[in-house]
Parts: C-alpha cells; sequence; structure tokens
C-alpha cells in the first residue's frame, strides 16, 4: 500500500497529460514527488511525536491515524495509548482488535483490550480479554514471555502466571520467569520456593539460584540481602522433608555462612560429613572461615570434630596445629591476657613442636610459639633459638626465610639489640629489594632510627617509601615522615621528639604503663610542643588493646575536636566509629561517627571502608 494514494493517482495522471516530455524530465519529476512524499511522511512523524510528548493527544491522532493506516504494526502502539488518552475507547478497540486479526500471536493486545472494558466497567468482558490471551497463547517462550509482561504492567500477577503455567514442560518448567513475577508482586515466599524448585530441578543451578536470591531479597529485608529469614526457613521446611537432597543442606550453609552463622553453619556440615561419610573436608574449610572471622569457639569445635576422626584421618594433622593457632588467636587478642592461659598454651606449642619437629607444619608452631615467648612471657632468648634454627633449617623458601628474619629483627629489637635487628632487616631489604616484603624491611629499619633518635635519617628513608608500591607501607612511611618534620621543623630542640620515640618503643615492648607516663612528661615538659595529636593517637591505641574502651574513646574525641585537621584526623575519625561499632556496641554512635569520615575527609584512604560500614548498619542491601 502507497502512502497518500490520491496523490498518486493525480502524479499519474499529470504524468499521462506529459508523454511528450522527455524521459529525464520525467525521472526528475518522479525524484522530485519521491521526495517531497518523504518529507511530508517525516514532518507528520514529527508533529504526531511532537503533540504525543507535549500531551496534546487530539492534535497527535490527526496525525497518528493516517501513519497507522499506511503502517500499523509501527504506529499502533503510539495511537492507542493516544486515543486511551482522550478516551476515544471505541476507535481504540477497533483498531486493536484489527491489530489481533492481523497479527494473531500477538496475545497480549487481548491485554490491551482488557484495558477498555475495565475503564468501562465492564468486567464480564474485561475477564474474557484476559482469559482470551491465556488460551490463544502459543507454546512459544517469547509470546509468552511478552504477554506475562503486559499482565505485569497492569498488576495482574496471577495471569502472568498462569502464561507461564500454559507453556511450562517438564525440560523446561519456568521458574526464573515465574520467580520474577511473584517478585515485582510483593510475594517473597512463593519466589523463593520458585528458586528452590529450581534447585531440586537441576542442582547445576545453585550458582543461579544464589546470584538470583542475593540480587532479590535485600529489597525485602531490613537486614539486607541473603539474611532474610524467610529463605532459611523455606530451606529447613524441605530439608526436613526430603534429607537425601544434599544440594539442599549445601545451600543452607551456604545461607548459614553468608549471615555469619558459623555455628548453624557447623551443625548443618558435619551432618552432611556423617551423612556422605566424608574425610571432614566440609568441616576443615569451614574452620577456616571461622577464624578468619574471629569465631574462635566456632572453629575450635569444627577441628575437635576432625580431631575425634582420629590420627588416620587427612586432616587430623593439620587440625591438631591448626586448633593450637586459633587458641593462639583467642588469647592473644584478648585486652589482658591471663598468664595462667599464656603459660597453658606455651605448654602445648611445645609439645606440639616436639611431635612435628620434622613436618611442614613445624613453622606455624614455631612462630606462634616464639611470639608467644617474645611478646607475652619476656623470653627473649627462647624465642630467638626457636627461630634461628628455624632459619637456618634446610629447605624452606627465600620468602618465608625473609619473614622469619623479619621476625627475628623484631624480637632483637624487643630485646634492646638494634644492631642485630638493623642487620636482619638490612639483609632483607637487600635480598628482596624491589618486593614488599624488603621494603617492610626498609621501613622497620627507619623506625629503628627513629626509636634510636636518628631522625635525620629515618625521615630520609621514610620519604623514599613513600612511593612504595605496598599502600600500607607507603602511608605508614608519609606518617613517620611528617610526624618529624612537625616536631622538629626549625626548632633545633629534638628532645620532646626523642622522648615520643622512646615511649613508642615502650608500646612495642608492651610496657604500656611507662610508655604513658613517658608521653605525659613531654607535655609537662614542652608545653609547646607538637605532638599533642600523636601522643592522643598512641594513648588510644594503648587503651583500646588493653580493653579501656571509654579512655580511647576519649582519646580519639581529643584529636577529632582539638587536630581534626592534623596527620591522625580522619584516622581517629574512623578508629572512634569503629570503637563504637565493634567494643561499645553502640550502633547508631557508630553510624554517626561513620557519616562523618564520609562528610568531614571525602579524600581518605578510609572513606571506601567507611561508606560500606554505614550502609551495612543502616541495613541497605551490599550484594548489588
Amino acid at each position: 500500500m502507497f502512502p497518500f494514494p490520491d496523490l498518486w493517482c493525480y502524479i499519474y495522471k499529470t504524468f499521462s497529460a506529459l508523454k511528450h516530455l522527455s524521459k529525464i524530465t520525467v525521472l526528475l519529476l518522479v525524484l522530485f514527488v519521491n521526495l517531497s512524499v518523504a518529507q511530508k511522511g517525516q514532518n507528520n512523524e514529527k508533529l504526531a511525536l511532537q503533540y504525543y510528548e507535549q500531551k496534546e493527544f487530539d492534535k497527535a491522532n490527526v496525525y497518528f491515524e493516517d501513519l497507522y493506516d499506511n503502517y500499523p504494526d509501527i504506529w499502533y502502539t503510539y495511537y492507542y495509548k493516544s486515543l486511551m488518552a482522550v478516551k476515544d475507547y471505541s476507535k481504540a478497540e477497533k483498531i486493536t482488535k484489527k491489530q489481533l486479526k492481523a497479527n494473531k500471536q500477538n496475545v497480549y493486545l487481548y491485554v490491551y483490550l482488557g484495558r477498555i472494558y475495565k475503564i468501562q466497567k465492564d468486567d464480564k468482558k474485561e475477564k474474557e480479554a484476559y482469559q482470551k490471551a491465556i488460551k490463544e497463547l502459543l507454546p512459544v517462550q517469547s509470546y509468552a514471555q511478552n504477554l506475562a509482561n503486559t499482565f505485569v504492567e497492569d498488576e495482574l500477577y496471577d495471569y502472568a502466571i498462569e502464561a507461564f503455567n500454559k507453556i511450562r514442560t517438564k525440560d523446561y518448567p519456568y521458574f526464573y520467569e515465574r520467580a520474577d513475577v511473584y517478585k515485582q508482586k510483593g510475594d517473597v515466599k512463593a519466589m523463593i520456593n520458585e528458586y528452590l524448585d529450581a534447585l531440586e530441578f537441576r542442582e547445576t543451578e545453585i550458582i543461579s539460584v544464589q546470584t538470583n536470591l542475593q540480587n532479590s531479597l535485600g529489597y525485602d529485608d531490613d537486614e539486607g540481602g541473603i539474611k532474610n529469614p524467610l529463605l532459611k526457613q523455606e530451606l529447613q521446611k524441605r530439608i526436613q522433608k526430603s534429607p537425601e537432597k544434599v544440594v539442599l543442606s549445601e545451600f543452607l550453609i551456604f545461607i548459614q555462612k553468608q549471615q555469619k552463622d558459623f555455628e548453624g553453619a557447623f551443625v548443618q556440615s558435619r551432618a552432611l560429613d556423617k551423612r556422605l561419610k566424608e574425610e571432614g573436608h566440609r568441616v576443615f574449610d569451614l574452620a577456616k572461615i571461622c577464624v578468619s572471622n574471629q569465631q574462635w569457639e566456632t572453629a575450635q569445635r569444627c577441628y575437635e570434630y576432625i580431631i575425634e576422626k582420629g590420627p588416620g584421618n587427612l586432616y587430623y594433622d593439620a587440625a591438631s596445629v591448626d586448633i593450637l593457632n586459633v587458641e593462639f588467636l583467642a588469647v592473644t587478642q584478648k585486652p589482658q591476657p591471663k598468664q595462667e592461659d599464656l603459660s597453658a598454651l606455651e605448654a602445648k606449642l611445645n609439645k606440639a613442636l616436639e611431635k612435628y619437629a620434622t613436618s611442614s607444619l613445624k613453622p606455624v608452631i614455631v612462630k606462634n610459639l616464639a611470639t608467644l615467648q617474645a611478646y607475652y612471657l619476656n623470653k627473649h632468648e627462647p624465642a630467638i633459638v626457636l627461630l634461628q634454627d628455624l632459619i637456618n633449617s634446610g629447605g624452606i623458601e627465600s620468602s618465608s626465610k625473609a619473614e622469619y628474619k623479619i621476625m627475628l629483627a623484631d624480637i632483637y629489637l624487643l630485646k634492646g639489640d638494634i644492631w642485630d635487628a638493623s642487620l636482619l632487616y638490612s639483609q632483607v631489604e637487600k635480598d628482596f629489594k624491589y618486593e614488599a616484603i624488603g621494603q617492610e624491611a626498609k621501613f622497620k629499619n627507619a623506625k629503628l632510627s627513629f626509636y634510636a633518635g636518628d631522625f635525620k635519617w629515618a625521615k630520609t628513608q621514610a620519604d623514599v617509601l613513600k612511593g612504595a608500591t605496598t599502600k600500607l607501607i607507603a602511608n605508614d612511611a608519609l606518617d613517620l615522615s611528617l610526624i618529624i618534620t612537625d616536631a622538629i621543623g626549625v626548632d633545633t630542640n629534638d628532645l620532646p621528639l626523642k622522648l615520643f620515640a622512646s615511649a613508642e618503643l615502650m608500646i612495642l615492648q608492651h610496657k604500656y604503663s611507662q610508655a604513658i607516663a613517658r608521653m605525659d612528661t613531654i607535655n609537662q615538659l614542652f608545653s609547646t610542643n607538637t605532638l599533642g595529636d600523636d601522643i592522643y593517637f598512641k594513648k588510644a591505641q594503648i587503651y583500646q588493646s588493653l580493653g579501656k574502651y571509654a579512655e580511647a574513646e576519649a582519646m580519639y574525641k581529643n584529636i577529632v575536636e582539638f587536630y581534626p585537621t592534623e596527620l591522625y584526623g580522619d584516622d581517629a575519625q574512623f578508629r572512634l566509629a569503629n570503637l563504637y561499632e565493634k567494643n561499645l556496641m553502640d550502633k547508631e554512635k557508630a553510624k554517626t561517627a561513620y557519616q562523618d569520615v564520609l562528610v568531614k575527609y571525602p579524600g581518605s584512604i578510609f572513606v571506601v571502608e567507611a561508606r560500606k560500614r554505614y550502609r551495612e548498619l543502616r541495613g541497605d542491601n551490599l550484594s548489588n
């Protein structure tokens, strides 16, 4: 069909009357007419859309009528909506039926008819239109999806589900599509069960199911993400009904890990291990996750379960050593560990060292035992002997040996053997000049010079390390350089800084009372010193390590109030927020403090983590 047929008729008659004209002239005339027609059509389209966008539907319909007559498939939707806007329901019904007659597979158009009948309050015809859409739906996924989408637009969710039910088969049951409809309906329980049906239908769907649930449930639960309690409830019902379906238990364990319900994850993992007669690998892996989350008791239960399997178990030896590592972490991370707990742990580590003296597990035992003796039991010499023996033993990789050398140098520093410590740091720095561990050794040497009062050399080394590849080392080096610059500046009196450096060494040696007294001396003797924020910051760290959280809070607040733009301003603000969240358990104060990091220190390195913590405390969904 040609657009504008009357015009073409006129052109034909004109050309018939002008047969004497040359062929070239005729062709030019045809071209001119075609261009004119095309231009007119384009202008009509622009005007129609312009009026449509401006909601001048009466004017738009003048153009849409011609456009629809010539190109119905292109212009139907615009024309239909424009007619509905001016309440011309009769014409809207007419063109919709015309479209249906021409395109019988487009059954979603029955929903368009239903809209007309709904407005006209003709419930019977409206219902018939929807039922006819379902009845005439062909078993093609794209047709069903179009129909379901149209039903969802009108919030006719049950009809959308019917559409998928009409064409679902054993091979493709449309679980995901139905789940999406239930999600839009707000029926969380039904949505969850569709995904779980998909999981039971084919176990390989577990990753897709996990991903979809993580993306969906955050919108329906104040705690965010996968923590929605309905999911766990529905899973547990299915496990009770079909305990033989391992994938359900595995999914529940996944959920429990997401929710940090490690005790529940242990119970499920242990049950699966027994049912499947496994070697404990599932429980062993869970123990590692518990350790990384500082869930000491649950980690210990995991390792105890494996140890109970006996020496013949594949994971027995590793579990026997790792359970001591858990005890070491649990004891040493207490604010003030009891002496009897430290001594008991030392005895266990010594016994394990005898048993695994020639095992690849030995280094883990040695590192924990040496740290315990040097830092908590004031037994420097035995710790030094342990590490020297480990360094001199064969079969150790050079990077591991460098790590042990740094540990040994740290202990020499605790003991006061500065030059022995410096020698070891220098060896590691030389052997690993361009690697992270070499830069760590170089920084520790700079700090050693700082403790010794050689500030010029310490600053020179720190300035070099500002460009370190390791961000932590680069930041620490920058801090050290700034402390020295701020404290000395143009003043030749470096005594306040020497006192501060010696106090820092005391902190390293766990001589906390002496360190605090030394820093108090600085303020008493040098009232104009520039170390105020540094002193508050170090005191806060001491108080926090001792479990004196109120005192730590006061120190951080002093920095935020009196030194907000100094070196530790953003650091103190972030640590204050962390203190509220993790130690003082004050969620509201923590949220406010994290928000202050974002507002007051937008360029801080803590912004990303502060934003994440703030959103977690607020209950945002972080899985998207």
